[in-house]
């Protein structure tokens, strides 16, 4: 039994996000969330010789070395009373245990099977969320989940997983596709429009095919722009996709200056001091909107120049050894080079349960254990 959970636990702990995002199941998620912390905490207490053996591994390492960053910083810079610290302390090293024991213990499974089981517990959320409310271009759609953002995240998700995929495409993929795409741009995340197009130029890369597509996109940007919707597209049109976040950029930039070598501490990730953000912005300018930025005001500019050179180190050696024409390395990658671009405008990265971010750890690890493993048996 301890033996599946490790090998298993790290889907549950995935999907279990999802939960977290229906606003009548959230109470239900966070229960499971804490069982799933308590669980893994015994399985590796238990089995002590096995942490070792895989949080050891080479490939594994970088997350071994963020971990003790994290551990560094709460013994400096926190008290023992200080409990949210605490728990994001806790909730990332066991992230990050979570991923490489899932990984080490069940390779094949997420490089051959892990791919068809998500697509279609994504698209059941998609599905049943078009069943309860099928009004779609109404406003901005979120389905089933409680945030359009988190729509779109699913729905892209879902999308590339297919699209990228080697295999030949069914008439219901095909048609999976078509309602991916569709509930993604009826979100209004204008994050939709970089996901697919990203996932275009990774399956097709600077073709003749892919002109042909921007041609038709084009063609369809302006036809949709005529109509009176809340999509990805007409937000696009109207915002832009930095412009209503440059405050957030300036508050979070000025937070950082309060405390620049140190930063605020583990707990206050995505975090913007709200004593600088004037009284009819607060309840707008809640977060920094970006990962980079977020970063350094959670650990300041010393420690979070280490966290963010780990992970630019890791994601240079990755690419240096991968073969982007397996669609399983390319999925992967595309996992990863989305994130690093949206942090950009999101705050990707940071956090504990937000589906993109678990699927950036485990990208990374996942490539770095494949792409370790051939450079050895080479």
């Amino acid at each position: 039994m301890i033996k599946w959970f490790l090998k298993y636990g790290f889907v549950i702990y995935l999907l279990n996000t999802i939960i977290l995002s229906i606003e009548k199941t959230f109470v239900l998620g966070y229960n499971i969330f804490l069982s799933l912390m308590f669980c893994f905490s015994f399985a590796f207490l238990i089995n002590l010789d096995k942490v070792k053996l895989v949080l050891f591994q080479k490939s594994f390492r970088f997350l071994l070395i963020l971990s003790l960053l994290n551990i560094i910083y709460w013994f400096i810079f926190h008290q023992v009373n200080d409990i949210d610290s605490l728990k994001y302390l806790l909730a990332r090293i066991m992230q990050f245990m979570i991923i490489p024991f899932a990984i080490f213990y069940n390779y094949n499974y997420f490089k051959f099977k892990f791919f068809d089981h998500l697509v279609y517990v994504l698209f059941l959320v998609v599905f049943i969320g078009l069943i309860l409310d099928p009004y779609i271009f109404d406003m901005r759609y979120s389905g089933l989940l409680w945030n359009p953002n988190i729509l779109s995240s699913i729905s892209c998700l879902g999308f590339a997983t297919l699209f990228l995929n080697s295999k030949k495409l069914t008439k219901f993929n095909r048609f999976m596709l078509f309602i991916f795409m569709v509930t993604a741009l009826s979100s209004g995340s204008r994050s939709a429009l970089l996901a697919i197009s990203l996932a275009f130029l990774f399956k097709h890369g600077f073709s003749y095919r892919n002109i042909i597509y921007a041609f038709i996109s084009i063609i369809i940007y302006f036809t949709v722009l005529n109509f009176d919707v809340s999509t990805s597209i007409n937000r696009f049109d109207a915002q832009s996709l930095f412009n209503d976040r440059l405050l957030q950029y300036k508050y979070a930039y000025e937070t950082f200056l309060q405390k620049p070598f140190f930063g605020f501490g583990l707990d206050k990730y995505a975090y913007i001091n709200q004593d600088i953000v004037p009284s009819n912005l607060s309840s707008y300018i809640i977060s920094a909107h970006n990962a980079y930025l977020a970063i350094i005001v959670q650990y300041g500019i010393i420690f979070g120049l280490i966290f963010l050179g780990v992970i630019c180190f890791k994601i240079l050696k990755i690419f240096r050894n991968i073969n982007l024409k397996e669609s399983v390395e390319s999925y992967y990658f595309y996992i990863i080079t989305y994130v690093v671009i949206a942090s950009f405008y999101e705050t990707l990265i940071t956090g504990i349960n937000e589906i993109h971010t678990i699927l950036f750890w485990f990208s990374l690890s996942f490539l770095s254990y494949l792409t370790y493993n051939r450079i050895h048996e080479n």
